[in-house]
């Protein structure tokens, strides 16, 4: 299997943590998201990803999945251990929610291309569209708060789809200057996070193609 990635995207970040947690080795190619215009942009990539996005995965038959929590799902159906849902189904819904309040309610309103457009189309600047994403990443971590209850993970003692997701928002909320000390069940989450090797072999620091 070939992931495409770069290093400092988030969704990118989750499916690297879901691959370590896995134990699925792949290879990597990198989509330099601000290079050049954007190497995502070039038609080689849009005809594997018609959204222009990373990540993407490549599967040995050429068949190409995307959005993050699609091959995650993908990598849960044919590789069920270890469990990314808690067996609860309670629980699971619980923590797939706490998931989707990052990747569909933060994510998407503070990435690459949103600020692209609220600079190239309403003229705003860099400190506008700053405040902007802050106000969405602060308006999702205090519902998240509320909805998980570190044990050390988000949803119990090994880390969950919950984790996947929120480790990466923290490390973009804190690019944003969004501190997680105002929110102590997002804080203890993330340490357990920080400690995991998964999460150390996937972080953007980690990456060959990091700057």
């Amino acid at each position: 299997m070939i992931l495409y990635d770069y290093w400092r995207s988030s969704a990118a970040f989750r499916v690297r943590i879901a691959l370590a947690l896995k134990g699925v080795a792949v290879e990597r190619r990198f989509v330099h998201l601000t290079r050049d215009g954007g190497e995502q942009r070039r038609p080689d990539y849009r005809a594997k990803n018609p959204q222009a996005l990373v990540p993407a995965l490549e599967l040995d038959d050429g068949r190409v999945l995307t959005q993050s929590l699609a091959i995650i799902d993908y990598l849960e159906t044919i590789l069920p251990e270890p469990r990314l849902t808690p067996s609860d189904p309670i629980l699971a819904a619980r923590a797939r929610a706490a998931a989707l309040t990052v990747a569909c309610e933060i994510h998407p309103l503070g990435n690459l291309r949103v600020a692209e457009y609220l600079a190239r189309e309403l003229g705003l600047g860099d400190e506008a569209i700053a405040r902007w994403r802050r106000h969405w990443i602060v308006t999702g971590f205090e519902a998240i708060e509320a909805m998980i209850e570190p044990a050390p993970f988000c949803f119990g003692a090994t880390p969950t789809i919950a984790d996947i997701c929120l480790a990466p928002q923290v490390f973009n909320a804190q690019r944003f200057g969004v501190a997680p000390d105002a929110f102590p069940n997002i804080r203890a989450a993330a340490a357990a996070c920080a400690a995991h090797p998964a999460f150390i072999a996937a972080h953007p620091s980690a990456q060959p193609d990091a700057e």
